[in-house]
């Protein structure tokens, strides 16, 4: 087929639009000083990501004392052993009481700071930066310096309960099985608020200021805008940190290796803790890699529910 204009000028036969591999590979030619540069990274990223995964599936089909060379098959042995490890279950009670207090926490109290910071008031860039500043404290050190805060002899936290006749005599905050894991869960809060305020902060302010203008002329209250605009519109904001949010509860292990390393009695063992002391405290590298890829099918199946059954209240 062939382009005529109207003057009668004849531009000769069109090219059809390539489609599918034709395009991949039509682009794939004129970037391929792009592709170049990126070799090296994709090959470091090979070699240290995906290697490493199919390696760890590799040994979650076996025995492996990484003091011992053999390395005998046992099939779905280390799989079937999850189901009657006992305290795997307790990990994973564990894991998932601490995400489910503090995600909500987190992401809740984010968002009032944000509503709060997102106000003309003096001295705002101050406090943001106040409510920030905990997210860019290394983990390491911020685990450190609360536990020293949750010290029962010295620590800045009975000595101020104390001061305030709260209490009557020093709490054991990291040792008592009732206070540890709500202990490390206000750790976690602290250092994941100015995060869900700066994620939220960008959202608040993307909605147009058209939108309560209008509500306003309709005589809609503070509550009612907060309620029909802000919250809807923030839906996709809300999914993005609850997503974030769950699978990096899923992973905690820092806080619980320096706060309280599993203890007291096992009320603070997680997942990744358990898998890490399974693996280089007992050395059986084989039952470790099974429990990380039962925790990965366990984060994908949990990311894919929160997908499914939260995507249809998002607001664009």
């Amino acid at each position: 087929m062939s382009v005529s204009t109207a003057t009668g000028q004849d531009w000769g036969p069109v090219r059809p639009r390539p489609t599918g591999a034709r395009r991949v590979l039509r682009d794939m030619r004129r970037q391929w000083t792009a592709y170049l540069f990126l070799a090296p990274v994709l090959l470091l990223f090979s070699v240290f990501t995906v290697f490493s995964v199919g390696y760890a599936f590799y040994l979650s089909f076996h025995q492996w004392n990484i003091l011992e060379p053999a390395k005998p098959f046992v099939g779905l042995d280390n799989y079937t052993r999850l189901l009657e490890d006992g305290r795997f279950h307790e990990a994973i009670l564990n894991t998932i009481y601490y995400t489910a207090v503090s995600v909500p926490v987190t992401i809740g109290l984010g968002l009032a700071v944000a509503l709060l910071l997102n106000n003309k008031i003096r001295a705002r860039g101050i406090f943001r930066t106040m409510f920030y500043l905990p997210v860019v404290t290394p983990l390491v050190i911020a685990s450190i310096i609360w536990k020293w805060v949750y010290n029962g002899d010295y620590g800045l936290a009975n000595y101020y309960l104390l001061q305030l006749n709260i209490i009557d005599e020093p709490l054991l905050w990291l040792a008592d099985k009732n206070l540890a894991m709500p202990s490390v869960i206000l750790t976690s809060v602290w250092k994941g608020v100015g995060f869900a305020m700066v994620v939220y902060l960008a959202g608040l302010q993307s909605i147009p200021e058209d939108y309560y203008d209008a509500a306003k002329i309709d005589g809609a209250t503070g509550w009612r805008r907060l309620r029909d605009i802000t919250i809807p519109l923030l839906s996709s904001t809300t999914l993005f940190l609850l997503v974030i949010s769950i699978l990096g509860s899923f992973q905690v292990f820092t806080q619980i290796f320096i706060m309280t390393n599993g203890g007291p009695l096992g009320r603070t063992r997680t997942i990744v803790w358990y898998i890490y002391t399974t693996a280089f405290k007992d050395f059986n590298m084989g039952y470790a890699a099974a429990m990380a890829f039962a925790l990965f099918a366990m984060m994908l199946g949990f990311t894919m529910l929160q997908f499914r059954f939260l995507r249809r209240e998002i607001e664009y």
